[in-house]
């Protein structure tokens, strides 16, 4: 068994050309695997079942004395890993059949959205761009249209000036066209916070920055007259929350995650969410409601008389 493995080691490392980190990780998986083989008794890759393998992949999960839970990512690392080693088996005729083909790896487990309290947001907000500047006028649309539509980096450093549309007789928001992935459109509303914010950046910002370059349709722009890139805008934001203090990590998608789960405990229906969110499918906007739930049971945990134990 041991043999086997230096062998397909050897190939990964020769043939496959694997980084010599990659190679320690599957050394080291496999090691493992090998030692759950020998408690079990078993010498020969002809004597490793589908059961065995599966009953490797529990073991994985659950711990054991000498090993701590591996996470579902890490797991299915380690199984990838097996899975290679027996397929590879088979090919080089050191066995007749891969009984790893059939275990699966374990998905990795979804992540909750990292939403930011409002009251992070809105710092951020106001400490955008250096006091004064034309740059900071630019700056606070970009993160007032980022957070107030929910919109991708992508989608905002790709608006032009006439892709705002102002508010119909009777209406307090105007919209945006964000192209979203895909090639998708969507009108998305503005509020009258990103509005005014574009509107001052328009007025007082933009013509100095465009003058500074041979004229571009874009929205927002660099200080040489281009349009602005996604890395620059995350620039931007990162800066204004070392500004305003927010420690917690902070980027883009940070204020898109924000966005739906603010507007979601605001009362906003899941399907709504989605059409703002320019998602295919309502499965992907409803991990937000995950988020919500869990500020509903703290809320009921410290405000009901009856939820304390």
């Amino acid at each position: 068994m041991a043999r086997a493995v230096r062998t397909y080691l050897d190939h990964l490392a020769v043939e496959r050309g694997l980084a010599t980190n990659t190679l320690s990780s599957y050394r080291r998986d496999l090691r493992r695997y090998v030692e759950h083989l020998a408690e079990a008794g078993i010498t020969e890759l002809d004597q490793v079942s589908e059961a065995t393998v599966s009953g490797f992949l529990v073991r994985l999960r659950e711990g054991d004395p000498a090993h701590p839970p591996l996470s579902s990512t890490s797991a299915a690392r380690t199984v990838v890993a097996v899975r290679g080693f027996h397929r590879f088996a088979v090919a080089d005729g050191l066995a007749e059949v891969d009984p790893a083909s059939a275990v699966k790896p374990p998905a990795a487990s979804k992540r909750l959205p990292k939403a930011l309290p409002l009251s992070d947001v809105e710092a951020i907000l106001e400490a955008a761009g250096a006091p004064g500047t034309t740059l900071a006028l630019r700056d606070r649309a970009l993160l007032e249209v980022l957070y107030g539509t929910g919109a991708r980096i992508s989608e905002a450093v790709g608006l032009d000036v006439d892709d705002l549309a102002e508010p119909l007789e009777g209406e307090t928001a105007g919209t945006v066209l964000l192209r979203g992935k895909g090639g998708k459109e969507r009108l998305v509303p503005v509020g009258s916070y990103a509005r005014e914010a574009v509107d001052a950046y328009l007025v007082r910002g933009r013509p100095e920055l465009v003058a500074a370059g041979r004229g571009t349709p874009a929205l927002f722009l660099n200080a040489r007259g281009g349009r602005l890139s996604r890395q620059s805008a995350w620039a931007v934001l990162v800066r204004a929350a070392d500004r305003a203090g927010v420690t917690r990590d902070v980027s883009p998608h940070t204020l898109r995650h924000s966005f739906a789960t603010h507007l979601l405990d605001g009362g906003a229906d899941v399907r709504v969410v989605q059409e703002l969110l320019g998602h295919a499918s309502v499965t992907t906007t409803q991990v937000y409601t995950l988020v919500t739930v869990d500020n509903l049971r703290e809320v009921f945990a410290t405000a009901h008389p009856r939820a304390r134990e």
